[in-house]
């Protein structure tokens, strides 16, 4: 079942149209990434799902909704990680979530979601004392605290030390396994990586590419790169034919190809048969980051 289904989504501004024939389906409990430079579409689109923002074409249902219409019945469905948010300062963590949970006809116990994202030995801490970090942690008790079928997180790890993201990381999972839905903006290209199900990446508004992390690509192919040491007392010419080019720099041969499987096995036969070792042999393939790095190039400025 579709928690989301966006089809010919448009949003203009004035001359400049943001968000451009925009199409993808999100799947009832998946971890759905949204990737993209600045001003590539990414909030103006989440802001649109959230019913936050109005826009000029196409048509967009999420929870079986159509959040401009959907109103108080759909934004109690919905949990909120914004990548930035006012509160008030004086408030204790403890007293803010439990004034959050107040809005909601269904919620978590206050306590235990407070010490699900970390917090436990801050609940009787004013916001003000908290650190950057911390109130990262308290902008995911809010959103959780409402038991949100479908949950919208914002950059949600932005000033966490590696450790912090981490536990992040497994509260999304689990988050997952409970059965919520999640979209996910993100910069950091690990945690797309670690955590989403499927990314789709878009630029100037449009769509680039859509599916899982490690199969991500224009035509969807993979291509690994194998490296090893050339053998001893061995040239470029005496390689086997590979279904791929090899380079050759400084004894090092490396050869990017789509057929890794059938290369490796040729590469294997043919140092079986001469009797030698492929040293530091490797097979790697590429990140997502190296993959939406070629997908989008130089960022944009943001719109």
């Amino acid at each position: 079942m579709a928690a989301i289904v966006v089809s010919g989504l448009c949003k203009d501004y004035g001359p400049v149209r943001a968000v451009d024939e925009l199409s993808f389906t999100v799947v009832d409990g998946e971890v759905f990434a949204l990737l993209g430079p600045n001003g590539a579409g990414k909030t103006t689109t989440v802001e649109i799902l959230e019913g936050y923002r109005e826009r000029s074409a196409g048509d967009v249902t999420v929870l079986g909704v159509d959040p401009a219409s959907g109103g108080r019945a759909y934004r109690e469905r919905i949990g909120v990680v914004l990548q930035s948010a006012g509160f008030d300062e004086e408030l204790t963590v403890r007293e803010l979530v439990r004034l959050h949970a107040k809005l909601y006809p269904r919620t978590f116990d206050p306590d235990e979601v407070i010490d699900l994202v970390g917090l436990p030995d801050k609940r009787t801490a004013r916001v003000k004392t908290l650190s950057g970090g911390q109130r990262r942690r308290l902008d995911l008790a809010l959103g959780l605290v409402s038991v949100p079928d479908l949950l919208f997180l914002d950059e949600p790890t932005t000033g966490f030390d590696p450790s912090a993201r981490h536990r992040a990381w497994d509260l999304i999972h689990r988050l997952r396994d409970l059965g919520t839905t999640i979209l996910l903006t993100t910069h950091y290209l690990e945690e797309a990586e670690r955590l989403a199900d499927r990314v789709a990446v878009i630029r100037a508004g449009r769509l680039v590419a859509l599916g899982p992390p490690g199969e991500l690509g224009p035509s969807g192919a993979t291509v690994s790169t194998l490296r090893f040491r050339l053998p001893a007392g061995l040239s470029a010419e005496d390689l086997p034919l590979l279904t791929a080019d090899a380079d050759v720099l400084d004894g090092t041969v490396q050869v990017r190809t789509s057929s890794s499987t059938k290369d490796l096995h040729t590469l294997s036969g043919w140092a079986l048969q001469r009797g030698v070792e492929l040293a530091g042999l490797t097979v790697t393939r590429p990140t997502l980051e190296d993959v939406y790095l070629r997908l989008v190039g130089e960022p944009d400025d943001e719109q």
